[in-house]
């Protein structure tokens, strides 16, 4: 599996040479990536469609086992991206269930059961990419605590109670350029990038 690096990893704008396709029903989460990913040169085509989710309590194993099954369907040459959200003192709740969570009790839910716990956290994703050969995976974590209130900003799942280690605030409140430098999503993206890279042929298109 790929680790990601956690330093700032920005990149400046450079030409397309890279087409991968990036399945996800989440507009928010393809907006996201397409952004770090075109400022590397790196063009999506979003597939724009939900998939099968096994219950496992491994993040990786279950999007290892979703991409699996994309194979046959989508063909070579796609990625998809999996998150949860993992609260030490509830066992790891929601982890692998934080989709589902966010849609039932949402993050005034969370915040009712971190009443009297200890809010340590931690903010998993784990990206799965289909080369045509084999799968890779690239995982990203960041460390942090759950807020004792609701923070509006960008209102985008656990970033409104999430605060990451060494900062003041939620994830809401911090600007999205920043975010991205230090979100479990942009480590996660920036290894992945350094492996496209790294691997030179692997996604290119003669033209753009």
């Amino acid at each position: 599996m790929g680790e990601s690096q956690g330093g700032s990893g920005g990149y400046g704008k450079e030409k397309a040479v890279f087409m991968i396709r990036f399945i996800s029903s989440n507009k928010h989460k393809y907006e996201e990536i397409k952004s770090m990913m075109e400022n590397a040169g790196i063009e999506i085509q979003w597939i724009n469609m939900k998939y099968e989710e096994i219950q496992e309590e491994s993040i990786d194993k279950i999007s290892l086992d979703s991409a699996n099954k994309l194979i046959k369907s989508i063909g070579e040459n796609f990625f998809i991206e999996d998150s949860g959200i993992i609260i030490k003192d509830l066992q790891g709740f929601p982890g692998p269930y934080s989709s589902y969570v966010q849609k039932t009790i949402g993050n005034e839910g969370i915040l009712k059961l971190m009443e009297g716990r200890n809010r340590e956290a931690s903010f998993v994703t784990v990206v799965t990419y289909w080369n045509g050969a084999r799968l890779h995976q690239f995982r990203g974590e960041t460390n942090g605590t759950i807020a004792t209130s609701i923070f509006e900003g960008r209102n985008f799942g656990y970033d409104p109670i999430f605060i990451p280690e060494g900062f003041n605030e939620t994830v809401s409140l911090i600007p999205i350029s920043r975010k991205n430098e230090i979100s479990q999503r942009g480590k996660a993206i920036r290894s992945f990038i350094k492996y496209l890279k790294d691997s030179g042929s692997e996604a290119k298109r003669d033209e753009i």
